[in-house]
């Protein structure tokens, strides 16, 4: 299979890009605008395989967009703008990016028969969960921008399938963490700003719920989806682990070898949803099963920002969207 990787220099899609390099024959182009949360080197050794292509280049380019879409067989769409905080301050670039862009990449598909497309969005746009667990067909409820943006996206994409038959799967994925990931995201600020010696914020009191699931369990099952998953179908993935803010703190804290003296409580965001849930025994069903469990995934994850100070400290702190802490 000839892939196209939309955003595969980030953190989900190079993951993604090496694990399929890894498990199959696939050739893979990647198609990347190499912003700030995108980097070759998150590709690793799977960089100089001669079964990858990289093409520095944006999804809202319809030109070039189009003159890809032309030689690949499926299209796996990670490229977005992905942080809640930068959203708080810019919503109409993530509604481009997020909406456009996929309409963009929609339509090239669609022009060239694409077989499979897969869109890849959040467990965000069902909102706030105080109850329970969102399946695939719960309403989207989304509260800030960003998962505004990834609603919209997700709804375009189904759209594609119920007007045009584009063989369009979307999955819905809880929090990330593993390594290569951007120092704005909790996990690896967190652990960033206690390696060098930092204060880390905590939201509130603490008590905000999370799933958590390893970005390599995530790859497997966005991959599972391209092969198995039924046009026209959402698959929720999600991890083994729910944590409050406090509970993840303290596994973070103690895996740096910190105390709670290096936690600071800070006065919450705009629209912090309490708690996001979500079932994925639809995606059980095609064989999805996370199976790394967070405190191995999150000593993997110290170890790698432990050992790669050249890939994050250059980036200060202060920079990541300064005042809301992420």
């Amino acid at each position: 299979m000839r892939l196209l990787v939309t955003g595969g220099a980030g953190f989900i899609g190079s993951h993604f890009v090496r694990h399929v390099l890894s498990t199959t024959s696939d050739r893979v182009t990647v198609l990347d605008a190499l912003t700030y949360a995108g980097s070759r080197q998150n590709l690793g050794p799977a960089l100089a395989s001669d079964r990858l292509t990289f093409v520095e280049g944006n999804i809202l380019d319809a030109a070039l967009v189009d003159e890809l879409m032309g030689v690949h067989d499926a299209v796996v769409h990670l490229a977005a703008e992905s942080h809640v905080d930068r959203s708080l301050h810019n919503g109409g670039h993530f509604l481009t990016v997020n909406v456009m862009g996929t309409q963009i990449l929609l339509d090239a598909a669609r022009r060239h028969s694409i077989g499979k497309f897969v869109h890849v969005s959040t467990d965000e746009v069902y909102g706030p969960v105080l109850q329970g667990a969102a399946a695939e067909d719960a309403p989207l409820r989304p509260t800030v921008p960003y998962a505004a943006s990834k609603a919209a996206s997700d709804l375009v994409a189904l759209s594609a399938y119920a007007t045009h038959h584009l063989p369009v799967c979307v999955t819905r994925s809880s929090n990330n963490y593993g390594p290569n990931q951007h120092p704005e995201k909790v996990i690896p600020r967190f652990v960033t700003r206690l390696l060098t010696g930092e204060r880390i914020g905590l939201h509130g009191r603490g008590e905000h719920v999370r799933n958590w699931i390893h970005v390599q369990d995530n790859a497997a099952g966005i991959d599972l989806v391209l092969r198995r998953g039924r046009p026209g179908e959402v698959y929720n993935l999600g991890g083994g682990d729910d944590l409050t803010g406090r509970q993840l703190a303290e596994r973070v804290l103690d895996a740096c070898g910190a105390g709670w003296d290096r936690v600071d409580f800070i006065p919450d965001r705009p629209s912090n949803d309490l708690r996001y849930a979500m079932t994925w025994d639809k995606a059980a069903r095609l064989g999805y099963r996370p199976i790394r469990a967070f405190e191995d995934g999150l000593a993997q994850t110290v170890d790698w920002y432990r050992n790669t100070p050249d890939r994050w400290a250059p980036v200060p702190h202060d920079a990541l969207v300064p005042a809301l802490h992420a």
